[in-house]
């Protein structure tokens, strides 16, 4: 995919929030389990939030990897299968904390647009993704 077509830097973009939202959790659970909308002193959430960290430092490298290697259409299908994440994490914290975490709804609603957005501008845009 040409690095001038701004469908890239969204995919760069994309991945380079994954990236840093793994960094932070698994360097600093308790604000990552705030930010995640989780209880932030109990050990149990402690390692999930670690484990959240994990997925989105795969989920960053899958998109680099398709942005570098990929097609379009790959890198597309991986964005649009990805928001299963934000759902699944949304009525997580809503089965813990219901709409009392408005602040981390609105997170997940954020991540949500942000994978479907990128994943039907890559969709729209016919040009190949690299070579």
């Amino acid at each position: 995919m040409p690095l001038s077509a701004p469908s890239t830097w969204a995919a760069l973009l994309l991945g380079a929030a994954f990236l840093a939202i793994g960094v932070v959790f698994a360097a600093t659970p308790q604000l990552g389990a705030w930010i995640f909308g989780i209880e932030t002193n109990h050990p149990v959430a402690l390692a999930y939030v670690r484990a959240i960290a994990f997925r989105d430092l795969a989920l960053a490298l899958y998109i680099f990897g398709l942005v570098a290697f990929g097609t379009r259409a790959a890198l597309s299908t991986v964005l649009a299968a990805s928001l299963i994440i934000p759902a699944c994490d949304l009525a997580l914290v809503m089965s813990v904390s219901g709409t009392s975490a408005g602040g981390q709804i609105l997170v997940h609603l954020a991540g949500a647009a942000a994978l479907a957005a990128v994943s039907l501008w890559l969709r729209a845009d016919g040009r190949p993704l690299s070579h």
